[in-house]
């Protein structure tokens, strides 16, 4: 949970996180959103996921950490597949996002547009929710209902660390 109890959600825009690191992503959408949901999974469960105002996750606190920590908030994930990429849903677990536990990652696939999912999933979601993504269209749309936005560099920054 977040501050005040806020459950707070991560969705990730699959195409544009994959698309923005030439890693040759484009042979094979597939394997590369089982790639990348295998390095979120690590994320997700080694609390470094911190949100740059620092109310993501934080390690489990020891004593002296505590009031640190006071208010900082393990996030869940939720990775929005569309295209030729939704194929890796058969190997990965599919479920309800809004049922996202923190530190958990759940895959939706997007039955027609991802930026049209994505703003659903946010829609549906309570709580704080931050969206992945650089696409200038679905930034605004995702701020409009109710999602902080940052950047693929962000997510990425991470999953090097």
């Amino acid at each position: 949970m977040g501050i005040g109890g806020q459950q707070v959600t991560i969705v990730v825009d699959v195409a544009n996180v994959m698309g923005s690191r030439p890693d040759g992503w484009w042979r094979d959408r597939a394997g590369a959103a089982v790639r990348l949901h295998a390095q979120i999974v690590a994320l997700a469960s080694s609390g470094r996921a911190i949100l740059p105002d620092g109310r993501g996750a934080a390690e489990a606190p020891g004593p002296a950490d505590e009031a640190d920590l006071a208010g900082q908030a393990t996030p869940a994930f939720v990775m929005v597949l569309e295209g030729a990429a939704k194929a890796a849903a058969a190997r990965l677990a599919s479920a309800d996002p809004a049922t996202a536990g923190p530190g958990e990652v759940r895959v939706v696939q997007a039955p027609g547009s991802g930026d049209d999912a994505i703003v659903a999933v946010v829609r549906e979601l309570p709580g704080r929710r931050v969206v992945v993504t650089a696409d200038r269209g679905l930034r605004e749309r995702c701020v409009a209902a109710g999602a902080e936005i940052l950047g693929p560099s962000w997510l990425l920054g991470l999953l090097r660390g």
